[in-house]
């Protein structure tokens, strides 16, 4: 009876266990199902995060065309609109500001538009009550 025994434990030693296909197709399956629900949260990750980095370049454009004006206005008293190359080289972003969108309200840029080299396009407008504001152009 012993002897049996040990026979039977080797004989389940000696056996290779492993996955069979219909366990690994099931996992593979279980694993598509997952990255099928994961992408599209993904997507709206990355399409905020191009909308931020945007934002973040059009604020440089803002900030340079604001220095350009006010160093203008300190040489020789001028408050007319900094030049566009002047402000995307003083700004070094990759974008275009589109051409004739920085007005000037006194001695503050009031408006601006920015396209960034990902396709997003943001307006910048400030005013005395609202304050700036950022928007984003929907496609």
């Amino acid at each position: 009876m012993m002897e049996k025994m040990i026979a039977l434990q080797q004989k389940r030693r000696s056996k290779k266990g492993g996955f069979t296909l219909v366990e690994l197709i099931v996992v593979l399956v279980i694993l598509a199902i997952l990255a099928a629900l994961l992408i599209p949260a993904l997507t709206g990750y990355i399409d905020k995060a191009k909308q931020k980095s945007a934002i973040a370049e059009t604020r440089q454009c803002v900030m340079a065309a604001q220095t350009l004006l006010d160093e203008n206005y300190g040489a020789n008293g001028s408050s007319a609109a900094p030049a566009i190359d002047k402000v995307v080289a003083l700004a070094e972003v990759n974008g275009e500001i589109t051409a004739n969108s920085i007005t000037v309200d006194g001695s503050t840029i009031s408006g601006l538009t920015y396209k960034a080299k990902n396709g997003q396009e943001i307006t910048y407008s400030w005013s005395k009550d609202a304050g700036a504001s950022y928007t984003p152009k929907t496609k």
